[in-house]
């Protein structure tokens, strides 16, 4: 059986919503849609889609800081269909992880075509199944975790926070995008939570848990996985 590519529309014009819609299941896609940012975030987990058709102007956040998000740790491609025709926002757009930029209006067998363009890109590479900083050994195929070569126990929402960094090593990883990933969308604004749960993690993983080397806070953006 051929796999169908799904497609998630993330537009809060509900005329254009309903166009693109017809126009992708008339070229055989499956089509999810999203109106907001946060129902976007949502499906990007339920559905999994393989492209995003995002529009920048969204009724609760900057389209730009949601193509961060949903670049931040999905395979998708993003495809940005907006009225925005500013070269910095196009260059914007593209530095942030955008494969491909559209304007409106746009015409539907160009659009069709900058599609299958982007779906036949090659898919990124499968992420490493083990990280390795000095004396932790993370394995996200087997979700365990070791220092010096003695297991950790770690709880449900420590090892889901340890995974999301360890999966990006070096990269800064948002408050909103941790607490999204252990907490759902409705904690995104939690930030003691986090606090919480690193202190916890820094307990179990780090040599000197008062002067953090793996975990690291960078105030008031998030935390990223330090190796040495």
């Amino acid at each position: 059986m051929v796999r169908v590519s799904k497609i998630l529309i993330v537009d809060d014009d509900k005329h254009i919503r309903v166009l693109l819609k017809t126009t992708l299941a008339r070229a055989g896609y499956a089509v999810v849609e999203a109106a907001s940012a946060r129902e976007a975030l949502n499906a990007k987990g339920i559905d999994k889609p393989d492209l995003v058709l995002l529009d920048l102007g969204l009724p609760d956040r900057d389209g730009l800081e949601l193509l961060s998000l949903l670049r931040a740790d999905s395979p998708c491609r993003i495809i940005v269909v907006s009225a925005r025709e500013e070269t910095e926002q196009k260059v914007a757009a593209l530095d942030l992880g955008a494969d491909d930029y559209v304007t409106k209006p746009f015409d539907s067998d160009e659009l069709l075509a900058r599609i299958r363009a982007a779906l036949r890109q090659q898919a990124p590479a499968p992420e490493a199944q083990i990280v390795r900083l000095g004396a932790v050994e993370i394995d996200l195929e087997r979700r365990s975790v070791r220092r010096q070569g003695e297991m950790v126990h770690l709880t449900p929402k420590e090892y889901a926070l340890l995974a999301a960094l360890a999966r990006h090593p070096g990269r800064v990883i948002t408050h909103g995008q941790l607490l999204r990933t252990a907490w759902g969308p409705a904690q995104e604004s939690q930030t003691e939570y986090l606090r919480v749960v690193m202190r916890a993690l820094r307990q179990k993983l780090e040599d000197e848990p008062s002067r953090p080397a793996l975990l690291i806070n960078e105030p008031g953006v998030g935390y990223r996985l330090q190796g040495d």
